[in-house]
């Protein structure tokens, strides 16, 4: 008996080719619309803006050394017999170091001593002869009154006691000589006991008993002593370009290879103007005061340092990169993303130096004349725009806005040029000199410093514009910059914590 196929099995398979490609059309359907929604995400690299601390830092190498080093040396020539110290060897000041055979010195004193001696019995024998002269010369005088002698005998015996004054004169010469002498040959004989200057510790000795030291053109150096190792210094070779942020007082870190696994402190004590130039590199040396006081730091170590010019904390930072980015569309970004918002221009600017001002103490004549001053910068900053809502002057910066520079950060020829930026920057604290000259005539000297020390500052900082993400959409927003530990910088304007900021354009997927 034959079986008839079942017709529901045999249509099956002809149905699962059509389900897979309703599968793959809704599961296209659904991946396009989810893109769709977050397209304008997708097709930027940003990174966010964040709060923490800039610590800014130079770099440099120098050598450890002692505060004060002594070098001892010899000022007599001889044969050393004792040396009573050793390398490391700690001393007191009198301290005994050596000592140079005397023989040669103790000889000549005794000879002086004979001298001496010699030189008192001829001014007792010219006092003799001086005293008989004057006896002869009296007699003959009384006698001349007389008229019983002639006065040929009278000169004579006058030149006879002028001639035995002379003697006795020349004779106390020579025992005040021969006592000089003989004092001289005294004072080389201590100096045969070399003696430590100071307190401190031997690190160099350069002698040995039996040795001869001669000391006909300059003192020979026998020890070097340092004089207190508990206190160090360090003299590090600053290059010329970072110079100029280098202060006395800024705290110093560094290490040696010594003891890679501790960094040491240091404070910087002296910015030497002494320029030495090597290999056409132009470098000042800049000493570093360092407590040792557990002695675990050398003399002679070779440090890398680090001086620290600037530490900036719980400030808004931002990725260099986002400041790196220039779209090709920055114009139509900037108009679009300033038009129609009614803010002040340059209001972070105006903040800035009402900052600064507040931080002067001023009386209440001067606060009402920088208030004057400040307002009559933001009228100028407010005025008109042109039809089209693009600003005066080039590159879309309005000319004596007291905003950003013209071009700075904002791309288009010539305008990264340093040299353009650095005429702008120049440009711009002459017009706020002029437009806060009333304000400044009322400040005394210290505060007067301090304001120009604040305006150039703030008014010749970098400001450069970065480009927010907002709903897919990028908004110029233009920031001024601060320190930078070269990843990061400081930036101060319309900035929030956790703003994305664009860093680059993702590429278009095929």
């Amino acid at each position: 008996m034959s079986t008839r196929p079942t017709p529901r099995r045999r249509g099956l398979p002809r149905l699962v080719p059509v389900i897979v490609v309703v599968a793959l059309v809704a599961t296209g359907a659904w991946f396009w619309t989810q893109r769709a929604g977050t397209g304008g995400e997708d097709a930027w690299r940003t990174t966010p803006v964040e709060r923490g601390d800039i610590r800014v830092v130079i770099s440099a190498t120098g050598t450890l050394s002692a505060t004060s080093t002594v070098t001892v040396g010899s000022q007599i020539s001889g044969l050393i017999t004792e040396v009573l110290v050793d390398f490391n060897d700690t001393v007191e000041q009198g301290q005994v170091l050596a000592r140079i055979d005397p023989a040669t010195y103790q000889a000549q004193i005794e000879q002086g001593s004979a001298q001496v001696s010699g030189a008192r019995a001829s001014l007792a024998q010219a006092q003799a002869s001086l005293r008989n002269a004057e006896l002869d010369y009296r007699r003959k005088s009384e006698l001349l009154e007389r008229q019983l002698v002639a006065r040929s005998d009278v000169d004579l015996a006058r030149a006879s006691l002028d001639q035995a004054r002379a003697q006795a004169a020349s004779a106390q010469a020579q025992i005040t000589q021969q006592t000089a002498s003989t004092q001289t040959s005294r004072i080389n004989l201590e100096r045969t006991v070399i003696r430590s200057p100071v307190d401190g510790t031997i690190l160099t000795r350069s002698i040995e008993p039996g040795q001869t030291v001669a000391a006909s053109l300059q003192a020979p150096e026998l020890f070097t002593i340092a004089e207190d190792l508990s206190k160090m210094r360090i003299e590090l070779a600053v290059d010329e370009a970072d110079i100029g942020q280098v202060r006395q007082g800024q705290p110093v870190t560094f290490t040696a290879d010594a003891f890679n696994e501790r960094r040491f402190q240091g404070t910087v004590e002296q910015v030497r103007l002494a320029a030495t130039t090597t290999n056409n590199v132009v470098t000042y040396p800049v000493v570093v005061a360092v407590d040792n006081s557990d002695g675990t730091l050398l003399p002679g170590l070779t440090v890398n340092a680090e001086i620290e010019v600037s530490n900036r904390g719980n400030v808004l930072k931002l990725a260099n990169a986002a400041l790196r980015y220039r779209p090709a569309d920055a114009d139509q970004i900037a108009t679009a993303g300033t038009a129609g918002e009614g803010a002040p221009r340059g209001g972070g600017l105006a903040d800035d130096l009402a900052a600064a001002a507040a931080s002067l103490d001023l009386t209440p004549a001067q606060q009402t004349a920088f208030d004057e001053a400040l307002a009559t910068m933001r009228t100028r900053q407010q005025g008109p725009r042109p039809a089209g809502g693009q600003r005066q002057g080039t590159g879309g910066q309005r000319q004596g806005s007291g905003g950003p520079p013209a071009g700075a950060g904002m791309g288009g020829p010539g305008r990264s040029d340093p040299a353009v930026q650095a005429q702008i920057r120049q440009r711009m604290i002459e017009r706020f000199q002029q437009t806060f000259a009333g304000f400044v005539s009322t400040l005394d000297p210290a505060q007067r410093a301090a304001w120009s020390r604040t305006l150039a500052s703030t008014v010749g900082a970098t400001r450069v514009t970065v480009y927010r993400l907002v709903d897919g959409r990028r908004e110029a927003v233009p920031v001024r910059l601060g320190a930078s530990d070269g990843s990061s910088t400081e930036v101060a304007g319309n900035l929030a914590e956790g703003d994305l900021i664009v860093t680059g354009e993702r590429a278009a997927a095929r």
